[in-house]
This record gives structure tokens, sequence and C-alpha cells, in this order.
């Protein structure tokens, strides 16, 4: 009657200890991965209810030549692509558009300080509000689009068919 382990470490002189147990684990791991894979991680809960919200957002120093063409674009298409925290959401509704007019702080003689309009006219740069409108989960931590939650100072990214550009939100409105 042979060994069950010789003296190599092989159980029945053919297959080595450090095999068998490598392929234990493997198969350990991938049971594992496909017969529990625990919880998504998502923000989302069953039976929440879902609400319209309006998101404004502000958008800082926008380097664009023509800004009017692009609001006006906002204006007849209505909606736009998002992508919260790199993770596309999808198409919102574009309710308002409002560009910002530019100043610029102008130091007074008695120390305070004035924003007057900016006297330069090419600067290739706008600011502007957008009101945007969706459906999102209300939890008790507040709105939920997709499964990224919508909070005041988050930044949100706007993508259409010639436009790429971040944003910041300003403002979370939910609606009855």
């Amino acid at each position: 009657m042979k060994k069950i382990l010789d003296s190599q470490g092989r159980l029945l002189g053919k297959l080595s200890i450090l095999d068998v147990g490598a392929a234990i684990v493997i198969l350990l791991v991938i049971v594992g991965i496909f017969f529990f894979p625990g919880t998504s991680g998502s923000v989302a809960q069953l039976g929440v209810a879902t609400r319209p919200v309006e998101v404004d957002v502000v958008v800082r120093g926008l380097s664009i030549r023509n800004p009017q063409e692009l609001i006006k674009q906002f204006q007849t298409k209505k909606k736009t692509n998002i992508i919260i925290r790199n993770q596309p959401y999808g198409q919102v509704d574009i309710k308002a558009v409002k560009e910002l007019p530019r100043t610029v702080v102008v130091p007074q003689p008695d120390g305070s300080v004035k924003a007057l309009p900016d006297p330069r006219k090419d600067t290739f740069s706008t600011d502007m509000v957008i009101t945007l409108t969706g459906k999102a989960q209300i939890t008790n931590n507040g709105p939920v689009l997709g499964n990224n939650k919508i909070k005041v100072g988050m930044p949100i990214e706007l993508e259409g068919f010639d436009y790429d550009f971040n944003s910041s939100v300003i403002d979370v409105r939910i609606k009855s």
C-alpha cells in the first residue's frame, strides 16, 4: 500500500499539497463571488418615494466664444445629460437658463468695495445659472438621482452634443 504523503510532499505521489491548497482557495473565492455577492452598495432603497426635484447649478467662468448660442441651444432642446461623481445619470430637463452679469470688484476711496459691470467685452468667459428638473428618490439623507445624493456644493458635469463642462449645485428643491 502506498503512503498518502511521500517525502517530497505529494499526495499519493502525484499532486503537491501546495497545488491542492491553491485550488481550494481559488474554488472558495469563485463560490464567494458568484453565490454570495453581498449588497450592491446602492444608496437607493426599495419602497422609497420618487418625487420631482429642481436643482439649480451655477457655471462660473465657462470659456466659450458665443454664450448666447449655447443658451439658445439649452432653451430649444430643453434636455441635457448629467454626470454625478463620474457616474452617468442620464438625461434631465432644463427648466431655465439665466446668464449672470460679469462684474469686477472695485475698491472705493472710503475703503469699501463695489461690484461694477466688467468693462472688458471680449473675455470669452461667461457665468450662468441653470435649473434642471428630474425625478429623485427621497431618502432620510435627502434626494437621490441614480445612486448619488444631490446636495448643495456637489459638482455635476453637464454633457451634450457639443459641450461638456462642470457646474456646482447651489439649490435643491423637492416638489410635491
